[in-house]
């Protein structure tokens, strides 16, 4: 298949808008084209009838959209550009992107470490799924480096981080992750959703993989599903091979339309968003009814020192506690005039919700001792988790305001 060369050299507000990019040879058209043909023609020979021995599948012609498919080629380099990688693979979302990592380096007999406190559906996906496969699974807290060295078998085979992880907004060092993954003969993914490539680049840090949801700030529009796997053209072609052509979780070239329509805007966005995040934060750690706010910006986050290392940005993504959440949360649904209380993150509306630690622990985390200890020191009995949009600052931090108000009445 025909693939526009990206030169690297450019600045990354470029290649969010011009990587991978095909204008159309009949109509000249600048916007990408949606292909929404499930066939494509080709000549005897050309093909393949079975993905058996295609070592990548990306080598053949566009033949079958479930394999292939134009606009979702072109996305998966526009996001390979962002990404610095040599190659990227797009599913239908991004936990799709997720269970393609772990069952692409994962069989029955290996181990997999992942971070205690992580994306919901990834860590149930692998600690209530996997076993099943035969695959070992063991939960650590990232952060804890001599935890994680104590985690690591004979048979580690991946180390599945996130940073931030979503809910807590706790950060890992990613170059010393890669460092002791790479000491074992392990691989290491990086779900890098909240912070995405404006902020952070795992490969550039020694990760091996870098994983997406990209209906969150990539799309960056809440209206389109998607998920994506960025690294080395070697790696992907075996998670292409095995993911793309059997777990049938292609992305659509609409959604992958809209999510390349949403990155065109990703580096202004995530500014604006970052800017506004930071005016919040230090509003709500100085209000009164406020327990505490977490923020990569804010000198108060325990890991201010490692994001100033590691992220060019410090995001969209905030928590903060109140004495009374449960209140404090039926006055936010109702009461809320700017901001959604909903879940999700990274929109271009804020959106905001209520992350009980009792409820949690029961549905997804579980956590023992120290490690609930540790999720306590960032979450409280609970955290609101604000994903902050693309409204004027001084109208979220009014709403809140209006809210708070009541609380403490």
């Amino acid at each position: 298949m025909s693939t526009p060369s990206t030169p690297f050299q450019w600045h990354d507000e470029t290649l969010a808008l011009d990587g991978g990019l095909i204008i159309d040879p009949s109509t000249h058209a600048i916007a990408p084209n949606i292909s929404m043909s499930v066939n494509n023609t080709l000549k005897p020979g050309d093909g393949a009838f079975s993905a058996e021995g295609v070592e990548d599948l990306t080598d053949l012609p566009f033949l079958y959209a479930r394999w292939t498919n134009p606009t979702v080629c072109q996305l998966e380099q526009r996001v390979a550009a962002l990404e610095h990688c040599p190659a990227a693979v797009a599913t239908a979302t991004g936990l799709a992107a997720i269970a393609a990592t772990f069952f692409t380096f994962l069989k029955a007999g290996d181990h997999l470490l992942i971070s205690d406190v992580c994306y919901a559906g990834a860590n149930e996906l692998a600690r209530r799924i996997l076993p099943d496969y035969g695959i070992e699974v063991t939960a650590v807290n990232l952060s804890r480096l001599d935890e994680v060295a104590a985690a690591i078998r004979p048979n580690t085979r991946l180390l599945h981080a996130e940073s931030p992880c979503n809910p807590l907004l706790r950060l890992c060092d990613i170059a010393a992750l890669a460092e002791l993954a790479h000491a074992h003969g392990a691989l290491l993914s990086v779900d890098s959703t909240l912070a995405t490539p404006v902020a952070t680049r795992p490969t550039e840090l020694g990760a091996d993989l870098t994983i997406h949801s990209l209906t969150k700030f990539m799309n960056g529009h809440g209206d389109a599903l998607g998920g994506c796997v960025a690294g080395s053209k070697a790696l992907i072609a075996r998670i292409r091979a095995r993911a793309g052509v059997y777990f049938g979780a292609s992305l659509s070239a609409q959604n992958a339309w809209q999510i390349m329509r949403g990155i065109d805007t990703l580096y202004p966005r995530i500014r604006t968003a970052a800017g506004s995040a930071m005016k919040v934060a230090t509003f709500l750690e100085q209000h009164p009814a406020v327990m505490r706010v977490c923020y990569p910006g804010l000198p108060s986050h325990p890991q201010h020192a490692l994001a100033c290392q590691q992220m060019r940005s410090f995001g969209a993504m905030l928590t903060f506690q109140v004495a009374d959440p449960q209140a404090c949360a039926r006055l936010l649904a109702d009461h809320l005039q700017v901001m959604h209380y909903a879940f999700s993150l990274g929109h271009q509306r804020s959106i905001v919700v209520l992350l009980d630690t009792e409820e949690m622990m029961a549905s997804t985390f579980g956590l023992p001792g120290t490690d609930r200890d540790d999720y306590l020191r960032y979450a409280g009995q609970g955290i609101f988790r604000l994903s902050i949009g693309l409204e004027a600052p001084e109208d979220l931090i009014a709403d809140l305001t209006q809210v708070l108000q009541r609380l403490a009445v």
